[in-house]
């Protein structure tokens, strides 16, 4: 087993189980779980998602690595979502199963293990990962939102024109607190200018606790949840995530051509265990909130054994 797998990994488990005890010793309170949960989904996570596409130049972007391993995360959320009739529940769990803790463990295990050239690939994955995600997961979950009401009201024969909730959730999907950032951030990078300081800053402090402040609540979340009857379930959304994604992305990978280092950092990104952001969406649509917040603990225990297996598959290749 790697040892930078362990050392990646290990800070990620101890801040879920602080947060598990701090949840259990009443420093936080299960009431102040929703508030504390929409300071980081309103405050932190758009000042990282800003922040981290401010820089990003698009021309200068490999895009054969991004479209191998975009090909098959998509691939994998689309048939989730077309499996589970597109409902919002559905969508979430399509986006546990392909969205990787990239910041948190992917930096600091990508850099260990392949130092500055294997960051560039993962960077660029980085660079797209949450505004294809993100924004593609917001506006299914819009549009189920709108469909589920007027489809109750209605009935499936008189719920009108498509046009109306389509628009609708686009409309919601962009002016929303995680694809409003990132395409601020990324119109911002194309002119060439640079931050200043007083701003930057600011925005660098929030975007660094949103990591820290949602594995903390993940834990007090755990605290609260009866989640052994969603082990079963976290379990076989682990093992899509942790294995079968990478099995996919190195199977497009080859049929694209690609191999070496580029290949093998997009598969251990896809290797790594669920974001902590898919613990915050399902908090805030109040959708698979026990099944979700046991996933991402399962996935990240599993990640120590499905790592190191991928990093060792993948240098193979």
């Amino acid at each position: 087993m790697h040892s930078i797998v362990l050392s990646s990994l290990l800070p990620v488990i101890l801040l879920i189980a602080i947060g598990f005890i701090a949840c259990r010793a009443d420093w936080i309170r299960a009431t102040s779980l929703k508030d504390l949960g929409s300071l980081v989904f309103m405050v932190l996570t758009p000042a990282l998602l800003f922040r981290t596409m401010s820089t990003v130049h698009v021309e200068r972007l490999d895009f054969k690595p991004v479209l191998a391993y975009f090909t098959a995360v998509i691939g994998l959320f689309l048939v989730m979502l077309v499996c589970r009739r597109a409902t919002q529940r559905a969508t979430v769990l399509a986006l546990a199963a392909t969205f990787s803790n990239t910041v948190a463990i992917g930096i600091p295990l990508i850099s260990l293990a392949y130092g500055e050239a294997g960051l560039v690939t993962l960077f660029t994955i980085i660079s797209l990962h949450a505004l294809i995600l993100l924004t593609l997961a917001t506006i299914a979950l819009e549009l189920a939102a709108l469909r589920q009401p007027a489809a109750t009201a209605l009935g499936p024969e008189k719920t009108g024109s498509w046009h109306r909730p389509v628009l609708d959730a686009l409309r919601n999907g962009i002016l929303h607190p995680v694809p409003l950032p990132i395409l601020m951030g990324l119109l911002f990078a194309q002119t060439g200018l640079v931050m200043p300081a007083v701003l930057d800053r600011p925005l660098q402090l929030l975007g660094t606790a949103m990591g820290p402040m949602s594995l903390l609540l993940v834990g007090a979340t755990l605290a609260n949840a009866r989640i052994g009857r969603q082990l079963k379930g976290a379990f076989g959304l682990s093992l899509l995530k942790n294995l079968v994604l990478p099995g996919l992305v190195a199977l497009i990978g080859l049929l694209m051509g690609l191999h070496g280092l580029p290949l093998t950092v997009m598969v251990v990104t896809a290797s790594l265990p669920i974001g902590a952001n898919v613990f915050m969406f399902s908090q805030r649509y109040q959708v698979a909130e026990e099944l979700v917040t046991a996933s991402v603990a399962v996935s990240t225990a599993l990640a120590i054994l499905s790592v190191s297996l991928a990093m060792t598959v993948a240098e193979r290749l």
